[in-house]
């Protein structure tokens, strides 16, 4: 099995993870994968969960906070501006105060309260989160790549839709107690009613975005997630830790893509004793990553001899990972 075979047998997977250490390469190879789908002539959207995205960096683009951006036809990218996202959030909130309660301006102690809530640690992953759970549900792309991530916050982020499935049922639960013993009040008020029904309705809605992003992200039939990994002892010893972790929470693992091997052929040449070492330790870190990982090795991509970043490079990326 290759990478190309791979996407070639499984065209219902349509939903594409790299996950791994930091600094691995799983954002080059978010963007090479995206931008190889897009020339088969696929809709693409790859876009960043990290707040330290490097998507702008790798396309050479301007793109943080500015939406899907047209990288080639098929292809776009976008990073999410957790700021923007928590900001917008924040302003629908004093409307529907002031809406609901027929204010000019929001209480004092609500903008306090906000304020305090937008520095949480949590917040900037919530509100990547909820981006996130609009751009699949929104359903306008053929592939959709998430560049996800290091290892450590990857799982925060695939366990964020359980969690946030477990709220949104315990509030719902607590707002459909509270309809039924206010039935008879309702009777006598029924714009109180309708506002509850309102809340109810908005809870509801919420619940149904998070389970389809939730559900997307453990469906074997429409998801991949392939782990990075290079060459090293303790990336190795990390990824199959990380392996067995992720399998807890159904993520369908479907492959491994080695990076950064120095070619072999090198061992024929002139070099430095250095490199020679490195050549001979990288030749017994293969040699294990084939024997725990076996048949799941689709692609083991060479060191570069420059940074990825331009399309002309992403293309040579491309290429490596899944032929000419």
């Amino acid at each position: 099995m290759s990478l190309r075979r791979f996407f070639e047998e499984h065209p219902d997977r349509r939903y594409i993870m790299f996950g791994g250490k930091g600094g691995l390469g799983k954002t080059t190879f978010s963007a090479a994968t995206a931008y190889w789908l897009a020339r088969q002539g696929h809709r693409v959207l790859v876009f960043s969960v990290d707040p330290q995205a490097s998507l702008s960096d790798i396309f050479q683009r301007d793109i943080f906070g500015r939406g899907p951006v047209e990288i080639i036809p098929n292809l776009y990218a976008q990073e999410i501006d957790a700021d923007q996202r928590i900001r917008a959030f924040q302003d629908e909130i004093r409307e529907k105060i002031k809406s609901m309660y027929g204010l000019d301006e929001c209480p004092e102690e609500i903008e306090r309260y906000m304020q305090a809530a937008a520095g949480e640690p949590a917040m900037e992953e919530s509100a990547i989160f909820d981006a996130v759970v609009d751009i699949v549900v929104s359903a306008e792309y053929d592939y959709y790549i998430y560049d996800l991530v290091p290892l450590g916050h990857a799982l925060y982020y695939l366990s964020m839709g359980s969690i946030y499935d477990e709220w949104i049922n315990k509030i719902t639960r607590l707002r459909e107690e509270m309809a039924e013993y206010a039935q008879v009040a309702a009777i006598m008020q029924r714009s109180r009613q309708t506002e509850e029904d309102q809340i109810l309705l908005e809870l509801q809605d919420i619940k149904r975005r998070i389970n389809t992003s939730s559900s997307i992200l453990t469906d074997r039939q429409k998801t991949g997630f392939f782990f990075v990994i290079i060459p090293e002892e303790m990336a190795i010893l990390d990824t199959i830790k990380a392996a067995s972790l992720f399998a807890k929470y159904d993520v369908p693992l479907c492959g491994y893509i080695v990076n950064r091997v120095i070619p072999a052929s090198l061992a024929d040449q002139a070099i430095p004793e250095y490199l020679r070492h490195r050549l001979e330790m990288q030749r017994g870190h293969l040699e294990r990553i084939r024997r725990e990982f076996g048949s799941d090795v689709l692609a083991e991509i060479p060191e570069f001899e420059r940074d990825i970043t331009g399309l002309p490079m992403i293309e040579r990326m491309a290429e490596a990972m899944f032929g000419a």
